[in-house]
């Protein structure tokens, strides 16, 4: 895949798979990669541009696969070497690119550096994490929180009985901190970028991009300024990764999880260019539902990253509820509209383009250690009536409850029918390709009545969205022929003047400026 002018991560549309939950080939109740492959042609029907898989390597899945073990070989879970060759490999066939998780902040407990690392304090490998002696009294080195801590008071440190010394953890205690400190660690990670980029995969999406820069002092956290993340240090460590990625052709692209809830602090990541390629906002997706929220969210982070800047828009991943279920099924179609009209690229997580929500799970059937298995239910591709109680997910019984709504919600049985959530997101999506302004236009906001986000792309159309559950004018300055609306009863072709334009509830448009 030769480079082209315009890189395709610019106008491209990603889709985020949670491979557990996608498909399974084998009967076992746990999506895999065979699966995934046999359903690439849902993406493609459906009109994405590239595939992000969460991590699939080999992993005790104390955190589901981001305590990896082995960075370069297939959990048998999820199937092997020669199943995410031919996942590549199908997808390059069907046009679609394939971004693989790249997680660089920590290992699992198992993997052969921290367990020749926790060995004895002399093996070689001791410096490839953070080991420091207990402070008076057998306290944690510092002060530092770990993210699993659901009363806030969980230290990131973990004594070793063995050596006497604490070890890093950021996350659970099987997952203990790369030391990037020491040089020997972006090496050997770099190495594991180049190796499934050798296999052929178009990027990586970097879990905790920010992390991997620590206060090597190891101060306590302050107010206001944290010690344990998005430290100076981090930034020559992703030019580092740039280099890499481009050692190789056909614009491979890295966009950074940096999960900084202020957009000044998110800024300088989104603003470099020789870094990441693109940084996921998110701020953004936490926001309520509010017309003047998201307006105003927008509006800064263009200030601030700048013109040179391409944001990146998500408003679901696999740690956070669905959208329908935060904001609503009507406002769920609005989203679907903001998310894929505003400058950027847009990454969608599987099964938003069927409108699913949150699954409720039984306290017998928990398994994640931070509430996150609702969205993590698996999708249903047929009704149970004719696919049974799999759903076409699985043959057997899913690792997690299928959705009550399967019947309804399942991708076939929304195929054709044009109010379906689905039948919305793949016409946004054709037009988004079919027109050059939502793919790499200039973007303004517009000044709109109440309950409306309104915004020009490229001076050639606007969309306007009725965050209302009442009908709201539009009150925006524009004449033109109405394109798309959330609402498929809406003709196509008409004549509309945005000053009094009156939406729907729930309503987005999509008009041409005459």
């Amino acid at each position: 895949m030769a480079a082209s002018e315009t890189p395709w991560w610019r106008s491209g549309v990603v889709y985020q798979i949670y491979p557990r939950s996608f498909a399974d080939s084998n009967g076992d109740g746990v999506g895999d990669l065979a699966g995934v492959t046999a359903r690439l042609d849902h993406l493609v029907d459906l009109g994405v541009d590239a595939v992000w898989l969460s991590p699939f390597y080999r992993s005790p899945m104390a955190d589901f696969g981001y305590d990896v073990s082995d960075h370069t070989d297939v959990d048998p879970t999820f199937g092997t070497l020669a199943d995410a060759d031919a996942l590549v490999e199908g997808a390059h066939r069907r046009g679609l690119r394939a971004i693989f998780d790249w997680v660089p902040n920590h290992t699992s407990d198992r993997h052969a550096w921290f367990l020749a690392s926790r060995s004895t304090r002399d093996d070689p490998k001791r410096s490839w994490y953070v080991w420091r002696d207990p402070r008076p009294g057998g306290r944690p080195p510092n002060n530092w929180i770990s993210a699993f801590s659901l009363d806030g008071e969980r230290p990131s440190w973990t004594l070793d009985e063995r050596t006497g010394q604490f070890y890093l953890h950021s996350f659970l205690p099987e997952q203990p901190d790369l030391n990037w400190d020491d040089p020997a660690v972006p090496e050997a990670m770099h190495d594991v970028l180049r190796f499934w980029l050798d296999r052929g995969v178009d990027g990586f999406r970097i879990d905790v991009a920010h992390a991997i820069g620590k206060d090597p002092a190891l101060g306590d956290n302050e107010p206001g300024r944290r010690h344990d993340q998005d430290w100076p240090s981090v930034h020559p460590r992703l030019q580092a990764i740039r280099h890499v990625l481009e050692e190789y052709e056909g614009d491979r692209m890295a966009v950074g999880e940096v999960y900084l809830l202020d957009q000044a602090e998110l800024a300088p990541y989104a603003r470099a260019t020789d870094e990441l390629h693109l940084v996921h906002n998110f701020v953004f997706l936490n926001l309520p539902w509010s017309a003047p929220r998201f307006r105003a969210t927008v509006d800064e982070f263009e200030e601030l990253a700048g013109p040179g800047a391409w944001p990146a828009w998500c408003l679901g991943n696999h740690d956070h509820p669905r959208i329908a279920s935060r904001y609503g099924r009507g406002p769920a179609r609005v989203a679907a509209m903001m998310l894929l009209t505003l400058r950027g690229t847009p990454f969608v997580f599987q099964g938003d383009e069927l409108g699913l929500t949150d699954v409720e799970v039984p306290p017998e059937r928990i398994v994640d250690v931070d509430g996150r298995d609702p969205v993590r239910s698996p999708i249903p591709w047929e009704p149970p009536s004719s696919a049974g109680p799999g759903a076409g997910f699985s043959t057997g019984e899913p690792w997690l409850p299928m959705t009550p709504e399967a019947e309804r919600l399942a991708a076939s049985a929304q195929v054709g029918d044009c109010e379906s959530m689905l039948s919305l997101y793949r016409a946004l999506l054709a037009l988004r390709r079919a027109t050059p302004a939502l793919r790499e236009g200039s973007y303004k906001s517009l000044e709109a009545g109440e309950d409306v986000y309104a915004f020009e792309r490229g001076g050639d159309l606007a969309v306007a969205l009725n965050f209302a559950p009442e009908p709201r004018r539009v009150g925006a300055t524009g004449r033109g022929s109405l394109l798309l609306s959330t609402r498929p009863s809406a003709p196509r072709g008409t004549e509309v003047d945005l000053a009094t334009l009156t939406l729907e509830p729930d309503e987005g448009v999509i008009v041409a400026f005459a």
